[in-house]
């Protein structure tokens, strides 16, 4: 009896291995190539100085709430090296946000402008919520 129940728990298990990568992805990489990562912290005494807040995410989440004075270029349909050139230059720093650890805009965001000449680039990987949470300016 003990054996068949070992049996279906492991044939099971190996069963949802395909689908671990699928619960992986909700998640925003910890990282993105060419950037560095910030906390709320880092990106408000980045906002202090003046770096360019750049938000990707689409027209309804940006009109919910943003950081103050942020840039809003969609990445799939507004974010083009034409369209971020006319707010920054790429020798700005540039923090890169969307909404929070569960949203994979800002990575994909950094991946995307990167190749165009920015390397001053900002991962605020918790994003919008985290900002919030510490009381930061929003619109």
């Amino acid at each position: 009896m003990y054996r068949i129940i070992a049996k279906f728990f492991a044939l099971g298990s190996l069963l949802l291995l395909p689908f671990q990568n699928v619960y992986a992805a909700e998640e925003a990489p910890l990282t993105a190539v060419g950037s560095t990562v910030v906390n709320a912290a880092e990106a408000k005494a980045l906002f202090d100085k003046k770096a360019i807040f750049l938000d990707g995410r689409k027209d309804s989440d940006w009109e919910a709430g943003r950081i103050a004075g942020a840039v809003h270029l969609e990445v799939s349909a507004k974010l083009t090296k034409e369209s971020l050139a006319k707010h920054a230059k790429v020798t700005d720093s540039i923090v890169v946000y969307c909404n929070g650890i569960k949203c994979l805009v800002s990575s994909n965001v950094i991946a995307k402008i990167r190749p165009w000449g920015y390397t001053k680039l900002f991962y605020f990987r918790d994003g919008l919520p985290a900002w919030k949470a510490a009381n930061y300016p929003v619109e």
